[in-house]
């Protein structure tokens, strides 16, 4: 009886896996089975079943963990409450109806080089009505366009819709006030959600090939829940995540290029809070004058309007020209002999993403005896090799490895930064320039934050091992965002939110910065992804003069 009773269980329990097999056998047929199914086909499949994404993050050390956890206590924006659709602009900052204000010189008269000029802004809503909190994304910044100076201003945030913009003094004659309101704080949460929680800006495919048979599917770190299987291509020396959907009748050995499809703009409700001119990026009258004019500094009179605890500029323009107020002093290196001097005898490796790529292309493009080297490789991805002999220059350029927005480029090719510094042996005649932000928009600042980590730490095993290497981190920059797409795909916001984890990440580590940030922020020519030559080349002069320090002017 016993044995009887087991085997009737036995019968059921084959039937009742049968069952579940043929469930799941069936569920993955729901999956295209075109060789090369066509992009919006594969993503409007998956998001009509599960349209969030859920993302698998790299696990932390306790100490990193802790580390982590004071990143974003740092760059943590005031609390903002989500606007509920349908959005209305009712309660929303208006630049219009805003307006700034010159305090004035503590003590009277005449402003002097070397105070410090504040201005108050107030905010008001589209009813007219002055704003009660904080939030609002502002930059501000002081000018003379006829001297071609400029500064970055201070932006401190009262939390009661008033703000004060910071500016040192630093040329005579006048100097203008601009202030912008980038975004209102209304449309943050947007920014943070469409990042933080629904990463679907960018969709990245992996093709596979083997004999006549070519598939493509889906990949990230970031992926629609899904029942298909997986291919894990985690890096076995960082660590990295990165995950494809397995091929059907293809094996994960075969993938063999990675490119990427830009999704549509968000919600038409939400696109209210992002139009350029009208609730992006608009300017803030002044309710007086919006310029001052400052005299010479008198001798033995101290500083007027000096605020403690709140810091400097990097720097700022004068005649055109990057004036460094930390740092290096940056020389100016006019003339290709100028460049090729200073880079004789070494080796320099550029890593990141484009806005790296821009530097070694001004590079080759300014010193006619550096030859770039034919590789047949794809321009946005490379890899870039160029020589001078004669001068035993060596420079080359590597974009940094996934989550990359490309064209379609060899698997091969793309490398993890980290793993890149962990193959050079460093020393006085070798500079190391990073830059990777852009990128990573569109991902979870903890995504980004895993990812600098890595990086750091192969950044302080190379000045181990080799504490002469120069070492130049490139920061993150203001770009034009002047639709919905622009701003929620990577514009100034997230952007910004990178630039500070960036820099404090390295706090502390014996490497260069170059701050981009500010010197977009401080010119007068319009914010770009891939800053304007005249920017460029300052940037190139402030990168130099950290190789060759002591350059004569």
């Amino acid at each position: 009886m016993k044995r009887a009773g087991l085997l009737k269980f036995g019968i059921v329990l084959l039937f009742f896996g049968l069952f579940v097999v043929t469930f799941f056998f069936t569920d993955f047929l729901e999956i295209p089975k075109s060789p090369k199914p066509q992009m919006k086909d594969v993503r409007v499949s998956i998001n009509l079943r599960m349209n969030r994404r859920s993302c698998t993050l790299r696990p932390l050390s306790p100490e990193e963990s802790d580390e982590e956890d004071l990143l974003l206590e740092s760059i943590a924006w005031p609390d903002v409450p989500a606007v509920p659709p349908p959005v209305s602009l009712n309660a929303t900052s208006n630049a219009a109806r805003s307006h700034f204000a010159i305090r004035p010189r503590s003590g009277g008269g005449p402003w002097r080089v070397g105070d410090q000029l504040e201005v108050t802004i107030t905010m008001y809503n589209f009813q007219g009505r002055p704003k009660n909190r904080g939030g609002d994304f502002l930059l501000a910044r002081l000018h003379n366009r006829t001297l071609e100076a400029g500064v970055a201003g201070r932006v401190v945030d009262h939390l009661d819709g008033t703000y004060s913009a910071l500016f040192p003094l630093l040329w005579e004659g006048n100097s203008y006030v601009a202030v912008t309101l980038v975004h209102p704080s209304e449309a943050i949460p947007f920014l943070h959600r469409f990042a933080s929680e629904m990463p679907d800006a960018v969709d990245f495919y992996s093709t596979f090939h083997s004999g006549s048979l070519t598939q493509t599917t889906m990949c990230s770190v970031c992926l629609p829940p899904s029942r298909q299987p997986l291919c894990n291509y985690t890096d076995l020396g960082t660590g990295e995540l990165w995950f494809c959907y397995k091929p059907q009748n293809l094996s994960c050995d075969t993938r063999i290029r990675h490119h990427s499809v830009y999704q549509k703009s968000p919600k038409a409700e939400e696109h209210v809070l992002f139009k350029n001119g009208f609730t992006m990026k608009v300017p803030i009258p002044a309710s007086g004058l919006d310029h001052v004019t400052v005299f010479p500094k008198t001798k033995g009179e101290p500083a007027a309007n000096s605020v403690a605890g709140i810091p400097g500029p990097a720097g700022y323009y004068y005649k055109g020209l990057w004036i460094s107020l930390s740092g290096t002093t940056v020389h100016q290196f006019n003339t290709a002999s100028a460049m090729s001097q200073c880079l004789k005898d070494k080796v320099v490796h550029m890593y990141g993403d484009s806005t790296v790529r821009q530097w070694f292309e001004f590079l080759f493009g300014e010193l006619p005896d550096l030859k770039v080297y034919n590789l047949h490789r794809m321009k946005q991805s490379g890899p870039y090799v160029a020589l001078d002999y004669d001068k035993n220059i060596f420079v080359t350029y590597r974009c940094h490895g996934l989550p990359l927005r490309i064209v379609p480029s060899p698997i091969t090719e793309l490398h993890y930064v980290a793993n890149e510094l962990n193959g050079i042996t460093g020393g006085k005649t070798t500079v190391v320039i990073i830059g990777v932000w852009a990128h990573f928009t569109t991902f979870p600042i903890r995504y980004y934050i895993r990812r600098m980590m890595s990086i750091r730490k192969a950044v302080v095993r190379l000045l181990a091992r080799a504490p002469d290497t120069k070492v130049i981190i490139r920061t993150a920059n203001l770009k034009h965002s002047s639709t919905a797409f622009l701003a929620l795909l990577g514009g100034d916001w997230p952007s910004l939110q990178r630039d500070r984890v960036l820099r404090a990440l390295f706090k502390g580590v014996d490497v260069h910065l170059v701050d981009a940030w500010e010197m977009t922020v401080a010119h007068y020519l319009q914010h770009d992804l891939h800053p304007p030559r005249p920017i460029i080349r300052n940037m190139i002069d402030v990168v130099l003069s950290y190789v060759c320090p002591s350059k004569k002017r």
